[in-house]
């Protein structure tokens, strides 16, 4: 059918994404023809492939292959054309899932040894043979027998067939199911050499739900391989281990070298590698994964961030509480943290039992547990006495260290750890106050994080997960509605995220931007009505009755150390001034000036300046260059004709440098930059 017979109402196809109404039969790819970046559509809903019959009276969405959805379609086409060169290369080789991912995709193989570098290679170029013959993605209807028959060979396919009509699972590895089958009818995709010629060929097939891009070549040449490493059947230590070999895709060369140039940024970034570099911390092996131990300067920038964040907390009407690391299980139990967050807590401690002489049990023992969260004790605080309204809102403060058993492939750094100390807030109020006190700690929140340098923000909603979840229905619709109220009025985005709330109530997340574009998860708020009813809470309403308070939990930073480690990937290690663990590093010319810049430390340290001294036996041109590598801001020198001018030469991280700097502008010029928190 030619362009001006296709079948559609206003607009036409060129003037862009939009539904369109079918007026008579026909496929997406008449529809949208000579629309090449158009590759899926969505047809109530769901996403199609353009081969796809439509009726009259169908919607249909164009899906171009720069959007969301269409780059995930890139990317599963893509990790398709993968696994088509594994068992070219290897026709031994077994298929296990191949999903998109954020950036990318992977596939997983059953193979006989793991892939190495060299591999990657050679599969890297079979992939450029077959995306070059732009292969037709064919989908094609099967029975769960024709299916079971056809991929008789592939055990891990078979497996997946087993599953079909379940509930899809969700979270970890086990989501790419969902790719292979899920709800509807069981497909296998065909890969098709030559389509619509009498010597078309099936080179390849995979059981598939899709949908694909047309063809192959419009995968183009912004697909490459990144890595292999090793993983489990469907993310279970009990199923067999395979190799996963990881790559990304892009519409373009130009955004695939622009995604490789923001790795290689990141990895410059990491904040493992910079808090080795810089001395800031260490993972013993000793102590074990994913507890961390603070070098003296990495603790004096925690300090710092610890400190002001104090200061505000103060001025803002918080009040701090400090509470153990280790609690009896009794307490668990009341807030339901045994029964819905059992699996990230520590095993149990069993503590107190009493023997007779003869080794009887006097008096039974008891378990204790690490505490994963502070809220319950928090609860017993605000127990410990009766509470009247006027001392509402209530809001406790504590930087309280939790620990939670994440699994050894999880733990990452200082981001994903095992040991960590929360910046935790739980405030207290009547439901009256409870609107104006999540808009005014909204504020709060966003400009402290604006204060330590992050200024880039959207925010996300998590909503209910009925079968993760207690209290009725009616309570958690009132909290995600007033939630929902405050974001919105806070003019940022606002996304949703349907099922990620905790047990006990919906909450927002303020997402944070940094320097280098990438999202990182900040503040959580929480509304929750259910913890004060499992704990009994109450305060003396102005009418003398009974009332129940409103709870709300607040972790600014998350937790310190991941803040730590987001601020050091933010700044690449080069901390503003306030925050550096050395502040000013003074550098003589000559062993001479020792004393005359000793002086210049001196003064800096009686105004609370961090400075430091610079009497090593380097060569003066050694001593700059370590100042840079440990990103100084300041640098002071001098040498014969500073001293005489009782002067100073300033340089800048930048490696700019002003000479003849008087001492007293140079000493206030640093107080002012370490007092206004400036960005330097």
């Amino acid at each position: 059918m030619s362009d001006a017979a296709a079948p559609l109402s206003s607009p036409a196809p060129d003037e862009g994404p939009t539904t369109v109404t079918v007026t008579e039969p026909t496929t997406g790819a008449e529809l949208f023809a000579g629309r090449r970046e158009v590759v899926v559509m969505r047809v109530d809903g769901e996403l199609l492939d353009l081969s796809r019959p439509l009726r009259t009276g169908d919607v249909v969405e164009p899906v171009t292959i720069d959007s969301p959805d269409g780059l995930a379609v890139l990317r599963h086409s893509a990790a398709h054309v993968l696994a088509q060169a594994v068992q070219q290369v290897n026709p031994e080789a077994r298929l296990g899932i191949g999903p998109p991912v954020k950036d990318g995709f992977y596939y997983d193989f059953d193979v006989a040894e793991p892939f190495t570098p060299d591999d990657l290679k050679k599969l890297d170029k079979a992939m450029v043979r077959i995306i070059k013959e732009g292969q037709t993605f064919r989908r094609r209807v099967v029975t769960e027998d024709e299916a079971r028959a056809e991929l008789a060979a592939e055990p891990y396919k078979l497996e997946l067939i087993g599953l079909k009509g379940g509930a899809a699972p969700a979270g970890g590895d086990d989501a790419g199911v969902s790719v292979e089958v899920g709800a509807g009818e069981l497909t296998i995709y065909d890969n098709v050499r030559g389509a619509g010629r009498e010597s078309e060929t099936v080179v390849w097939s995979d059981l598939c739900r899709g949908p694909h891009l047309p063809s192959t070549k419009l995968i183009g040449n912004g697909v490459q391989l990144m890595r292999s490493a090793a993983a489990y059947w469907r993310g279970s230590e009990k199923n067999p281990q395979l190799q996963r070999i990881y790559g990304t895709a892009w519409p373009s060369k130009d955004e695939l070298k622009a995604h490789l140039e923001r790795l290689a940024e990141a990895e410059r970034r990491d904040h493992r590698r910079l808090g080795s570099e810089l001395d800031l911390f260490s993972f013993p092996d000793e102590i074990g994964s994913g507890l961390a131990v603070f070098h003296p300067k990495g603790a004096m920038v925690r300090m710092e961030m610890e400190e002001y964040s104090r200061k505000r907390h103060v001025e803002s009407g918080y009040s701090f509480v400090n509470s153990p690391h280790i609690t009896k299980s009794k307490l668990f139990e009341t807030s339901g943290h045994l029964d819905w967050y059992a699996d990230g807590m520590y095993p149990p401690m069993h503590l107190d039992a009493e023997l007779d002489d003869e080794g009887n049990v006097r008096k039974p023992g008891q378990d204790y547990y690490l505490k994963p969260m502070n809220c319950p004790m928090h609860n017993l605080i605000f127990d410990a006495r009766g509470r009247s309204y006027r001392e509402l809102p209530l809001r406790l403060f504590e930087f309280g260290t939790v620990y939670r058993y994440e699994k050894s492939g999880v733990v990452h750094g200082l981001t994903r750890a095992r040991g960590f100390t929360q910046d935790d807030a739980h405030i207290y109020c009547t439901r009256d106050q409870m609107r104006d006190e999540l808009t005014s700690l909204l504020t709060f929140v966003l400009d402290l994080l604006r204060d330590y340098g992050l200024d880039d923000f959207y925010l996300e909603l998590s909503t209910r997960d009925p079968e993760k979840s207690v209290g009725d229905e009616d309570s958690w619709e009132e909290a995600t509605r007033t939630l929902e109220e405050v974001a919105t009025a806070s003019g940022l985005e606002l996304v949703p995220d349907p099922g990620g709330a905790a047990f006990y109530g919906p909450k927002i997340s303020v997402q944070a931007r940094d320097a280098i574009g990438r999202t990182w998860q900040m503040s959580t708020i929480q509304l929750d009505f259910n913890l004060p009813e499992k704990f009994d809470l109450q305060y003396t309403a102005a009418d003398g009755t009974r009332q129940r308070p409103v709870m709300i939990h607040r972790a600014l930073f998350g937790s310190i150390e991941r803040f730590f480690a987001v601020l050091l990937e933010h700044y690449a290690g080069a901390f503003p001034a306030w925050l550096a663990p050395v502040q000013v590093l003074a550098v003589p010319v000559a062993d001479a000036f020792d004393d005359y810049l000793g002086d210049v430390v001196a003064q800096l340290r009686a105004r609370g300046i961090r400075a430091e001294l610079d009497t090593s036996d380097d060569r003066f041109g050694k001593k700059i260059r370590n100042a840079a590598k440990e990103k100084v801001p300041f640098v002071l020198i001098a040498g014969g004709e500073d001293a005489e001018a009782g002067a100073v030469s300033f340089r800048f991280r930048d490696g700019t440098q002003e000479n003849g700097v008087p001492v007293a502008d140079a000493v206030e010029r640093v107080v002012a930059a370490v007092r206004d928190r400036e960005q330097v």
